[in-house]
């Protein structure tokens, strides 16, 4: 990598705290945002970058009174960088762990339909034993979530799967299983029965998540087992407005049970009924099967997953 080539050639030539800066301008595209990132003022943030150039004998942006990009050089430089700067926060927070201090960053990744753990209540009792360590959170779907934890960009993960799938590459340990219920408007036919078929909705417009999710997955393996085809009329990635297109009556879905019912409870517009062989998920917790940083390990301890496998 560009970065690590020139400290090699001249260990006074890049310090920790220009790849810092050069990160925050690539990530913002604006030094005066950079600055304010790393709490500097900006001429001098310029400065820095500008003799860094000068050092490594290339530019890393190229500038214009609007515009702030990365060039070739830039984008090497950057990738290196980054990979310099985990390794120095690592080095910084398996030392504070070796006095037993838990410090550094915590990544997290949460589907939006997480139900098998109170995140914010969990984040409070992280908080309370380690108030060093920084959590940053990421919603987004299972299988992005894993690959995320997979590449090193998350430490940890809360999933929903197909009851048929596990998450691959990762370790993961089962932390609930769950069945969906039909979501259906307060006036709807189905309103109030006491249990259905799959093949007793086949006929209805849907509401369901995008295709070619997890998400979706376990509705449409459940759909193509009964040997059922369905129409999806509208497709969301937020639950919020499932639930709302399903209060105006514009279709019906299959949800994750225990996490619709609490927020169903109070909603006089929707009606949960439960389905006799609908879809079923499994939640899991995922995190790095390689050498997990002290603030993983940490966060496995409070949930009481224990010491992670180094196996496959």
């Amino acid at each position: 990598m560009l970065a690590i080539a020139a400290m090699n050639q001249n260990d006074d030539c890049v310090d920790l705290q220009q790849m810092r800066y050069v990160v925050a301008v690539a990530e913002t595209r604006n030094f005066t945002r950079a600055a304010e990132r790393c709490f500097v003022v900006q001429s001098s943030l310029s400065h820095r970058i500008a003799g860094l150039e000068r050092e490594l004998g290339v530019k890393l942006f190229a500038r214009s009174s609007r515009r702030v990009e990365l060039t070739p050089a830039g984008a090497a430089f950057v990738a290196g960088a980054r990979e310099c700067l985990a390794a120095a926060d690592r080095a910084a927070a398996d030392a504070a762990a070796a006095t037993g201090v838990v410090r550094g960053r915590l990544a997290v990744g949460v589907i939006v339909t997480t139900a098998a753990v109170d995140v914010p209540e969990l984040l409070q009792r992280y908080r309370a034993q380690h108030p060093d360590v920084r959590v940053a959170l990421r919603s987004g779907r299972s299988d992005e979530l894993a690959a995320a934890v997979r590449d090193g960009d998350l430490d940890i993960a809360f999933l929903g799967m197909p009851e048929n799938e596990r998450p691959s590459g990762v370790e993961s340990v089962v932390l609930a299983h769950d069945e969906h219920v039909l979501v259906v408007p307060a006036g709807h036919r189905l309103a109030g029965v006491s249990q259905v078929t799959l093949r007793e909705t086949a006929e209805e417009t849907f509401v369901d998540f995008v295709s070619g999710t997890p998400a979706r997955a376990q509705s449409d393996q459940a759909f193509a087992a009964a040997g059922l085809v369905r129409d999806v009329a509208y497709e969301a990635g937020v639950v919020e407005l499932i639930t709302r297109l399903i209060a105006r009556g514009l279709g019906i879905a299959l949800l994750p049970s225990a996490f619709i019912r609490p927020r169903a409870t109070d909603d006089s517009e929707l009606a949960l009924v439960p389905v006799v062989d609908g879809p079923h998920r499994i939640e899991y917790l995922a995190w790095s099967r390689f050498n997990p940083s002290p603030a993983t390990r940490a966060m496995l301890d409070v949930l009481g997953v224990g010491a992670p496998s180094t196996g496959s």
